[in-house]
């Protein structure tokens, strides 16, 4: 990729903004601070996030953009995977993103970043949550930033939680969730961590078809979600390894022009 383009998809204000946001809920001294500790310079700093930028536009323009779900994918999986489809208790379908006060040492997230005090994980949720008021996704922001190794490969989904596991949960994160709108995020903390939790939908029991509002989408999202999952981590590990990486079933995808069929679907109710 040329300068050119680089900088046509990661402009200096965008970077600029970036930059800020990333220190704007430390002092001066305390980034500093944060720097040194990850043995990173300022520049280090913004070519991380530099990367980080380009990762994305190029995975919107090369990967997301191209991948396509036809109706008769939608409707293979729907015949193949109609049980997932009946739910036997109301429940609500959500994700999570999760930072904790300490160093996690199974990080799996896109940026390598990791809380490792509680003032620290306090101004990562404040950050976040900055960005998610701004408009970001948060599915990106999961798959970048939680410090869960499990989820956050999958951008946060927990899928569908019925309300009786949910009200054994913390009451902080049922608080988080119960007779919460879908869209809405709140932050749960447990023990010095905290959870930063999406109502995706709410559920009522009930054998759900291709005619109930967002059946037809959900599998849609989740048929393009598991294929641009592929091609993103087979990206970010390119990145971080510097080798020549090759992931098959990504590079598959790409060859095929994203096309995607119901075969070894994803689950949509338990992850």
């Amino acid at each position: 990729m040329s300068d050119l383009q680089c900088h046509e998809l990661a402009p200096q204000s965008d970077l600029d903004t970036a930059y800020s946001n990333a220190k704007k809920n430390l002092t001066d001294d305390a980034f500093k601070q944060e720097l040194t500790r990850r043995n990173l310079t300022p520049e280090d700093m913004r070519d991380g996030l530099r990367r980080e930028m380009l990762t994305q536009k190029v995975i919107e323009q090369e990967v997301s953009s191209k991948i396509a779900v036809t109706d008769q994918a939608v409707t293979d999986f729907f015949n193949a995977n109609r049980a997932q489809f009946n739910v036997p208790e109301e429940a609500y379908h959500i994700a999570q993103l999760v930072i904790t006060p300490i160093r996690d040492p199974q990080l799996a997230n896109g940026t390598g970043d990791d809380a490792t005090t509680p003032e620290q994980a306090a101004a990562k949720v404040r950050m976040l949550m900055e960005r998610l008021k701004a408009g970001a996704s948060f599915r990106d922001l999961a798959a970048g930033y939680s410090e869960d190794p499990e989820s956050a490969p999958r951008g946060g989904d927990m899928g569908l939680i019925p309300v009786s596991k949910l009200k054994q949960a913390a009451p902080a994160l049922q608080n988080a969730v119960l007779n919460k709108a879908p869209g809405s995020v709140n932050v749960a903390s447990v023990g010095g961590a905290y959870t930063l939790v999406l109502v995706v939908a709410h559920e009522q029991a009930g054998q759900r078809d291709l005619s109930t509002p967002g059946v037809r989408e959900r599998i849609t999202d989740a048929l393009k979600s598991r294929r641009e999952q592929l091609l993103r981590t087979a990206y970010l590990t390119a990145i971080r390894s510097d080798a020549n990486v090759v992931n098959y079933e990504a590079r598959r995808v790409v060859e095929s022009k994203g096309s995607v069929t119901a075969s070894q679907p994803p689950s949509l109710l338990k992850k």
